[in-house]
């Protein structure tokens, strides 16, 4: 038993901290899991390999820790085996490498396997061929397979794809160090080491994935964008910047097209004096690309854009890590209402040489127009004229003799239109007709227009889901490869493909299993590869015919029992109706490792409610941030309520100028029934965070939800939308800026603040204005409300989710959410 002066100082911590445990000590035992809880998952990291004489799939497929085996699957059959016998070949090989080569490592890759069961391999730096039969190897020359090298120009962007696991092999053939960078989607750089003359590393990395070679410390040299199949890039020298556009000249190559001094000009391209066929051009209203020749290079198309005074935040460094005293940054950004350029199409007469005179009244007041296209005869330029205010698009056409124009087709929204994630259209020059997408039945649907009259001929596709994308374009057949969401009897987010002809008929599904899925072709096209899985299923492969869906084999079911010997449990999906009583809202549960069901614990929401997407994972994932919070104490969940993007149109527009609603009023109902058979969950002490976004909604939770959510985080809020950037609040809330943006400020309704709230902002925030979570610090002092204000330093956008940022909030929600218990 403790002397009473001990239990005295021990009650004592715990009152001044707040903290029932270690915050830093859990926070670091969860990090250390999470780089273990990927191995514990077996059967997953299936790497193909396709016969080249269109016989065989072969693959490879983990089986435990660094172990892996080789099967083969008859393309003809379907029927799946051994690929080979893993003993024998491993003591053939050891016998002729002079290698020690395991029977559960071996090291082939690439691998072919030909209809009469010979073997072609490459291992230990050789090439093979190995006869099953008579057991007998001998050397070959196949080549490995080689990546292609792009210019460090091309992947600026960075990773835009993440496939399935995948292998990259680097070799340094220069006489100079190499440093190997991963490149991530922003762009950002993360150094894996360097590579001397002559050195050879393999990265475990994923399809998809750029990565970046330069001079140690210096030049650029090459890029990579992994393959799905493991492959070496050689890197030898500086791969030169892919050459320009040769848009500028005319198609029968006598003339290019240029810009100088504001105006648009042409010359002969085999020499001779430039000519204007502009002019007036100056810095205030200036002719600018893109150029756009006719088929028939009598006429040039380009652009008329004003010029404007771009607005500018200011942003102060207070700790430069290369001097003493602050600096200031200032960044051009848009804010809503703010004047665009508004680019005006123009078309110029080579043959006159002057520009034809257009009406603009059918295009008046653009935020964009893109998407230009000549007809096959030259006889019209179409371009798509998108309305400032999201709620008006048209497909424009112009006429090339008069400069007359006219609308080809037109959609309207009394909300918005989703340009910015469900805008599709592919010209079909040949046939006279224009592939669009809309939503003009309720859902995201597929549209056939006949480019003269411009007229519906019919709906491509059609039903209660959506369209997600259109990923191929047949039109020699006159198919559509599509990804589409919203499957009968599943879940309505769940990606499934299909082949629909272009007349609307064939509606053919390529995959049916109850799950997420991404898939993989074959070399010919003829076979697929369907993965799937869900947030409580772990993924499984498939071998499916590409021309009809037909399963052909189930390659592998992922096996996670490992992962759940260790107290992790899988995602909980849960779904009940919303605010209206019938419609499904979908959402996940998330436990603690530990969990103990005859305990109470504290919930904890992971908002992001952003209009252009959903958000509740639908992937199997063995961590996550939320599991993260989760190992702290808490039920976590997330919840696509209404307003979130990806069901039907009404589901969207409840987010039309409303964006402080949130979804709110399905995500209490969600979790309030979630805890009706789920005791553990206890709805005295609901917390919520989120950044950006996410912490816009969590500030709004405490403002006008006050008594459900006691606690809240919010990260770099953008906590009224006219201090938020152009296009994304514009998007959702509408042009011109009218009382719905006052009314949806979380600076309005500061003074409704109950419960504890940390507001954390990073300082050099470029994404949304610092200055917008700063003016909710001022009207909550204003209000006299207490709350707790963290600036970060040096950071950028999600501050919360630097190390630093990840404790306090971690520390802070613990403290009120179960330091209080």
């Amino acid at each position: 038993m403790f002397p009473k002066s001990l239990t005295f100082v021990l009650f004592f911590g715990l009152v001044a901290t707040g903290f029932p445990i270690d915050v830093r000590t859990e926070m670091a035992r969860a990090e250390d899991f999470s780089k273990s809880a990927p191995r514990l998952i077996l059967r997953n990291d299936l790497r193909p390999h396709w016969s080249s004489d269109g016989s065989h799939l072969c693959y490879r497929i983990d089986t435990a820790k660094d172990h892996h085996q080789f099967f083969k699957v008859h393309l003809e059959t379907g029927r799946k085996s051994p690929a080979f016998d893993h003993r024998k070949l491993a003591e053939a090989l050891s016998k002729a490498a002079n290698e020690d080569a395991n029977a559960k490592q071996l090291p082939l890759d690439p691998l072919d396997i030909s209809a009469d069961g010979s073997i072609r391999f490459r291992a230990f730096g050789k090439s093979w061929r190995y006869d099953p039969a008579g057991e007998a190897i001998a050397r070959d020359d196949l080549p490995p397979p080689q990546s292609n090298l792009l210019a460090p120009e091309e992947v600026r962007r960075g990773t835009r794809r993440n496939g399935p696991p995948s292998a990259l092999t680097i070799e340094n053939a220069t006489d100079s160090e190499i440093e190997m960078f991963w490149v991530n989607g922003s762009g950002g750089r993360k150094s894996y080491g360097k590579l001397p003359p002559g050195g050879t590393t393999t990265q475990q990395t994923y399809a998809g994935h750029i990565w970046l070679m330069t001079i140690a410390g210096g030049e650029s040299l090459a890029a990579v964008e992994t393959p799905d199949i493991p492959s070496t890039a050689r890197i030898s020298a500086r791969v030169p910047a892919p050459p320009r556009s040769e848009r500028d000249i005319s198609p029968d190559g006598k003339w290019k097209a240029f810009l100088r001094d504001h105006n648009m000009y042409i010359a002969p391209t085999d020499g001779g004096d430039a000519i204007a066929v502009s002019s007036g051009g100056t810095s205030e209203d200036r002719f600018t690309g893109p150029l756009s020749w006719s088929p028939d290079s009598r006429k040039l198309a380009g652009f008329l854009v004003k010029q404007i005074e771009e607005r500018k935040i200011s942003i102060v460094q207070s700790s430069p890590p290369d001097q003493l005293q602050p600096a200031l940054k200032e960044v051009g950004y848009a804010k809503p209402g703010d004047p665009i350029r508004q680019p005006m199409p123009r078309v110029f007469d080579i043959g006159n040489k002057q520009q034809l005179p257009i009406d603009n009244s059918l295009f008046s007041n653009p935020w964009s127009i893109s998407d230009l296209a000549w007809s096959e005869d030259s006889s019209e330029l179409i371009f798509l004229y998108n309305q400032r205010g999201h709620q008006l698009m048209r497909i424009i056409g112009i006429r090339a003799d008069s400069g007359s124009a006219r609308v080809i087709h037109e959609e309207s929204s009394e909300t918005f239109i989703d340009y910015s994630q469900k805008t599709y259209l592919r010209h079909l020059p040949a046939t006279r007709e224009i592939l669009w997408a809309s939503e003009r039945d309720g859902h995201n649907h597929l549209y056939l227009i006949d480019a003269d009259s411009g007229t519906i001929r019919n709906a491509i596709t059609r039903g209660r889901w959506n369209v997600r994308e259109v990923v191929e374009v047949d039109v020699e057949n006159r198919q559509l490869l599509i990804k589409l969401m919203g499957m009968e009897k599943q879940d309505p987010y769940h990606l499934h493909f299909a082949r629909v002809d272009l007349d609307g008929g064939n509606f053919t599904p390529l995959t049916e299993s109850d799950g997420n899925h991404g898939i993989r072709f074959s070399p010919d096209k003829k076979f697929i590869i369907a993965s799937w899985s869900r947030a409580d299923h772990p993924p499984v492969a498939e071998l499916r015919s590409a021309a009809d869906g037909r399963l052909l084999c189930q390659l592998e079911r992922a096996d996670d029992s490992p992962l759940r010997e260790t107290g992790w449990a899988r995602a909980e999906r849960f779904v009940t109706k919303g605010r209206d009583g019938k419609t499904d809202i979908h959402g996940v549960i998330v436990r603690p490792k530990d969990f103990d069901p005859e305990k109470s614990y504290p919930i904890l929401e992971d908002i992001y409610a952003g209009p252009h997407d959903h958000f509740v994972p639908k992937n199997f994932s063995p961590w996550s941030g939320m599991r993260a919070m989760a190992e702290l104490g808490f039920v976590v969940v997330k919840i696509d309520g209404m307003g979130t993007n990806w069901r039907s149109k009404a589901f969207h527009d409840v987010a039309w100028k409303n964006l402080s609603d949130s979804g709110f009023p399905d995500r209490i109902r969600w979790i309030r029934t979630a805890a009706e058979t789920r005791p553990w969950m206890d709805l005295s002490r609901v917390g919520i965070f989120g950044g950006s976004a996410g912490g816009q909604s969590t500030l709004a939770a405490l403002l006008h939800h006050g008594d459900f959510y006691k606690v809240g985080v919010a990260d770099c809020g953008c906590h009224d939308n006219r201090m938020d950037k152009i296009w994304w609040n514009e998007a959702w809330m509408g042009w011109p800026v009218d009382e719905s943006y006052e009314r949806n400020s979380n600076v309005t309704h500061a003074a409704k603040l109950t419960g504890k709230l940390l507001l954390i902002v990073g300082e050099l925030d470029t994404n949304v204005d610092p200055a917008s979570t700063a003016q909710v610090v001022h009207a909550l002092q204003q209000a006299d409300k207490d709350f707790d204000f963290l600036p970060i330093m040096n950071a950028g956008h999600g501050a919360a989710e630097t190390p630093y940022g990840k404790r306090r909030r971690a520390e802070f929600l613990v403290r009120h959410l179960i330091g209080s218990r």
